[in-house]
């Protein structure tokens, strides 16, 4: 598997928050700069979820000459997913009419700011929420994967989305990205110890600190730490391209069997760890393998050097999983097939992200899912 997004830094700009009536969000709750006292918790992905956001963020100063494709291929996504529940869409002010013209308004909704990628899983910090009904965003201090791409607008994309939803903004000592986060519901997390325990995000913490400080933020009783691979992409090596709970003691894990690939190795040090872990409750994991595939489709985006073909980055919302597909007809079968008998209910959705994975993400890496109360 090649290696993922490596984008060189620009310039950003920040801009204002446009207004959130558009978005059909109440703004009665109460926001806070906080820390978690222990009565929030971070719910698993496949419960109801209220709306799911998007970026249509994409820049030529990033993508360069694929910035259009980019944001057609989010469009893409959002209208698949409002088939089956809302969709806001974030965009520049100055992009709105691009935006709409592309996604179009059925079940959509439009929200303005500045921006400087699409990036949503990563820069909107992560939604928890509590037994009286409450809902909360965890503001993980988003910086770029590390400085290693500009980020002033985007590391303000969760306090604003914490204003736009009404929920309590709970800051996190820790600087860290959605992406590097897979949990349970139920008190597991899965993290790599490659994207959290790194100096250019928390240089003076100890993987102890960080452990204490991610379970009080996402309510978690257990960690399940795989290593990943530091330097290799630009999010050193983030959880949701290698395992996914599918349900509350299931995995499913990515095996990469291409020899070639710097992930061949690594992946099967996680199926080891995985396979001999428990979860919170001290029950032994059930590890299913989703290979990612072993040739593309041939056109300009699969030719790049940071191609993500990774199935495993898939996501689930009210009564579907979507998913990509990569023109090997073995392997997409095997993913569609696998998915669809560990979501039972859901239908399967596949989708070309050619543009998107040229930029070395997925699915999951540009959403971010908001959990109903």
């Amino acid at each position: 598997m090649s290696t993922r997004r490596n984008f060189i830094k620009q310039v950003a700009l920040v801009s204002s928050l446009g207004a959130a009536a558009s978005m059909g969000l109440g703004m009665n709750a109460s926001w806070v700069q906080a820390a978690i006292k222990g009565s929030w918790y971070m719910p698993d992905e496949n419960e109801l979820q209220e709306r799911m956001f998007l970026s249509f963020g994409a820049s030529s100063a990033v993508h360069q000459d694929w910035a259009t494709p980019v944001n057609n291929n989010i469009a893409l996504l959002a209208k698949t997913i409002a088939k089956y529940q809302p969709v806001t869409v974030l965009c520049r002010p100055n992009e709105l009419a691009k935006a709409t013209a592309a996604c179009g308004t059925t079940n959509i909704t439009f929200q303005t700011m500045a921006l400087d990628d699409i990036w949503m899983r990563d820069m909107g910090g992560c939604f928890v929420v509590d037994d009286q009904g409450g809902r909360g965003l965890v503001d993980f201090n988003f910086n770029g994967w590390g400085d290693k791409q500009a980020h002033a607008n985007d590391a303000n994309v969760a306090d604003k989305l914490s204003k736009l939803t009404g929920a309590t903004y709970i800051a996190s000592q820790l600087t860290g990205e959605g992406g590097g986060i897979e949990i349970d519901g139920n008190g597991t997390a899965i993290l790599t110890e490659s994207s959290w325990i790194k100096s250019n995000r928390n240089p003076d913490m100890t993987k102890a600190q960080i452990e204490t400080e991610l379970k009080a933020n996402l309510g978690l009783r257990k960690i399940i730490w795989l290593p990943g691979i530091k330097g290799k992409d630009i999010t050193d090596g983030h959880v949701d391209f290698y395992a996914r709970f599918s349900s509350k003691g299931v995995v499913v894990a990515q095996l990469d069997n291409d020899p070639d690939s710097y992930e061949y190795p690594i992946t099967r040090k996680h199926l080891e760890i995985l396979k001999a872990a428990t979860d919170a409750d001290g029950n032994k994991l059930q590890v299913y393998t989703l290979p990612p595939p072993l040739k593309l489709r041939s056109n300009v985006y699969t030719e790049s050097l940071d191609f993500a073909p990774g199935y495993i980055n898939y996501i689930t919302i009210n009564g579907a999983v979507i998913v990509p597909h990569f023109g090997d007809a073995a392997a997409d079968k095997y993913a569609k097939d696998l998915l669809t008998k560990l979501y039972p209910g859901r239908v399967v959705v596949q989708v070309n992200i050619d543009p998107i994975a040229a930029g070395g993400g997925g699915i999951h890496c540009v959403t971010k899912n908001m959990p109903a109360v």
